[in-house]
């Protein structure tokens, strides 16, 4: 069974960007938004994949994620409820862990949020200088409600 266990913060100002070893263009959209499971699919470093994601319960939930032909996750793409994401993905190391820094663009311009998927809950961490407030859990920044 494929667990993603996963924290969330609010970015403050953008000392992530230097830090980055490697940065993707990300285009994503939703198949499903259902609060039970969501289905997405994205394009990103031309390549295409598909994600379904079940309901969090806390900072757990089940997540399996394939890649898929570039041209059907593009076709896919059209089949998207409104509101395909856009964003620039920076990936930052610290303490051990890899830090996912997105950068959203658009219509959500000026929203910065890292992820950081953990070993298990209640893992202890340190947190980079570039991270505010946890938003773990709060429903307003899942992507499937941006």
């Amino acid at each position: 069974m494929a667990l993603e266990i996963e924290h969330k913060y609010l970015v403050i100002g953008d000392g992530y960007k230097r830090l980055a070893f490697k940065r993707l263009e990300i285009k994503q959209g939703y198949l499903s938004r259902l609060p039970e499971r969501t289905v997405r699919v994205r394009i990103s470093d031309n390549k295409g994949y598909l994600a379904v994601k079940g309901k969090n319960d806390g900072d757990v939930r089940l997540e399996f994620e394939y890649e898929v032909p570039y041209d059907d996750a593009v076709s896919m793409l059209g089949l998207c409820e409104d509101g395909v994401i856009e964003k620039t993905r920076h990936l930052v190391e610290h303490g051990g862990l890899t830090w996912e820094v997105d950068e959203y663009h658009g219509s959500r311009s000026g929203l910065v949020v890292a992820e950081v998927e953990i070993p298990e809950s209640g893992y202890d961490y340190s947190k980079p200088d570039f991270i505010g407030e946890n938003v773990t859990g709060d429903s307003r920044y899942y992507n499937s409600n941006l």
